[in-house]
C-alpha cells in the first residue's frame, strides 16, 4: 500500500462576504415579513459573514459544479495541470440536478480529458466520503493522484420564492401562512462555497499532509431522518419521497426545500458524534492529548460548548487551545466546510512538522460521522 499525502489545498468562496443584516436582501422575505426566527438562529450560531453565489443585483453567479471547478483549478499550476488529474471525486448535498452526477458536471466544466470520476452523495459527510474514495484509490495504487472536493450551493434552495406556493396554499386552507421553523431554521445557517484537495503518493509541496487513517460511522439503523430534502416526514418518522406525491403537491409542500428536525438534532448529534470519535481514537490507540489541532465541523457555535462538555463526559476531551474553526467567517458550507477549514489552517503559518490534525465531520441527515487523522510532514 502507498502512503497518501494532501499536497495542495484550494478553496473558492463566491462573490463578497454577506453580513447578517444583508441576508434577507439576498434570500428574500417570506410572505413579505421579516423572519422571527432569523435573529434567534443567528444569535445562537454566531455566524457573522457567509458567501452566496448571488451577486448584488440578485443574479445567480455560479452553480455548484462551477464553484467546484473553480476550487479544483486553484490546485493547478505549471507543475500540476488539470490534465494531470487521474481521478476526480466530488461530494455535495446540493447537486445542481438529480442526473447527471455532480462529479460528471464538474468534469464537464474542467474539460481536462478522459479521467475516472466519482460522486459521493449524502450531506456533510459526502465531502469526506469523496476524500476517502480518492484516498483509497491512491493508497491501493489504482491511481497516483486524485482530486477530492466538497462543495455546496444552497442559497437558491433558501430563497423566498421556494416557499411562496406553500404559503399561498396555506392561505387557501385558512391556515396561518408562516413558514415552519424546521424550514426557516436552515435559511440562516448555510453558505455557498467549495474546497479541493490534491492527493498524491509522494510528499510533494512545501508542507504536505499525510493521511494516516479515515473512519466512518452511521447511526441510521437506530435514529430517524433529521435533515432531509425531496421528501416529507410523516408523523411516524417515515420519509415519503417526492416521487410518490402528485406534481402539484411538490411546491405546495415545499418538498424540495431543505428541512431539519431541530428536536431530533439536539437529542442525538453530540452524543453520537462523541461516541464515534471515541470509537475512532480507541481503534487507532490515539489519546486526545496526542492531537495538536482539532477541526470539528459544527453547524452552529450553539453546539461548541455542548460538544466540549459531551467530550469531557465521555472521556475524550481535547483542550480548547487545540481547536481550530472558521464558522463565524465563512458560515456552514456543509460538505465543503472541512476542506475550507483545513485550507485556512494549512496556509496560516502555524503548522510544524509532526503536528497531528484531527478532522471531524458530523452529518445530521440520519446521523453519520466521518473522522480522519492527518500529520504534517
Amino acid at each position: 500500500m502507498n502512503e497518501v499525502y494532501i499536497t495542495k489545498i484550494s478553496k473558492f468562496l463566491p462573490n463578497r462576504p454577506i453580513s447578517n443584516d444583508e441576508m434577507e436582501d439576498k434570500l428574500g422575505t417570506i410572505n413579505g415579513k421579516t423572519s422571527k426566527g432569523r435573529r434567534i438562529v443567528l444569535r445562537n450560531n454566531q455566524i457573522k459573514t457567509r458567501y452566496y453565489a448571488i451577486d448584488d443585483n440578485g443574479n445567480i453567479t455560479h452553480n455548484n459544479a462551477q464553484l467546484t471547478k473553480e476550487a479544483v483549478m486553484g490546485l493547478c499550476d505549471d507543475n500540476f495541470k488539470a490534465e494531470d488529474i487521474e481521478l476526480l471525486s466530488c461530494g455535495t448535498s446540493s447537486p445542481d440536478q438529480i442526473l447527471p452526477s455532480h462529479a460528471a458536471m464538474v468534469h464537464g466544466f474542467l474539460k481536462n480529458g478522459n479521467i475516472e470520476i466519482n460522486s459521493a452523495s449524502g450531506a456533510c459527510c459526502s465531502g469526506m466520503n469523496a476524500l476517502k474514495f480518492g484516498y483509497l484509490s491512491v493508497k491501493s495504487g489504482q491511481t497516483q493522484n486524485a482530486v477530492a472536493t466538497g462543495s455546496e450551493r444552497t442559497s437558491t434552495w433558501m430563497k423566498s420564492d421556494t416557499f411562496e406556493e406553500e404559503l399561498k396554499y396555506l392561505e387557501t386552507l385558512e391556515e396561518n401562512p408562516i413558514l415552519a421553523f424546521n424550514k426557516d431554521f436552515l435559511r440562516w445557517m448555510l453558505s455557498d462555497g467549495a474546497g479541493a484537495f490534491l492527493l498524491e503518493n509522494k510528499p510533494k509541496g512545501e508542507q504536505p499532509l499525510k493521511i494516516e487513517w479515515m473512519e466512518g460511522y452511521s447511526y441510521a439503523y437506530e435514529i430517524d431522518a433529521c435533515m432531509y430534502a425531496g421528501a416529507d416526514k410523516l408523523d411516524d418518522g417515515f420519509l415519503k419521497p417526492w416521487s410518490e406525491y402528485p406534481s402539484d403537491q411538490w411546491s405546495k409542500k415545499s418538498l424540495f426545500a431543505m428541512k431539519q428536525d431541530v428536536k431530533l438534532l439536539g437529542e442525538h448529534i453530540l452524543v453520537k458524534g462523541v461516541d464515534s470519535l471515541k470509537k475512532a481514537l480507541t481503534k487507532h490507540n490515539l489519546k486526545p492529548t496526542d492531537i495538536d489541532y482539532y477541526l470539528p465541523h459544527i453547524s452552529s457555535n450553539f453546539f461548541k460548548d455542548k460538544l466540549y462538555k459531551e467530550m469531557t463526559e465521555q472521556g475524550v476531551e481535547i483542550p480548547w487551545d487545540n481547536w481550530f474553526m472558521n464558522l463565524s467567517k465563512v458560515g456552514n458550507v456543509g460538505a465543503g466546510s472541512i476542506y475550507i477549514m483545513l485550507e485556512e489552517l494549512a496556509h496560516s503559518g502555524k503548522l510544524k512538522k509532526g503536528d497531528k490534525i484531527l478532522l471531524s465531520v458530523p452529518e445530521s441527515a440520519r446521523f453519520a460521522y466521518s473522522i480522519a487523522l492527518v500529520t504534517v510532514c
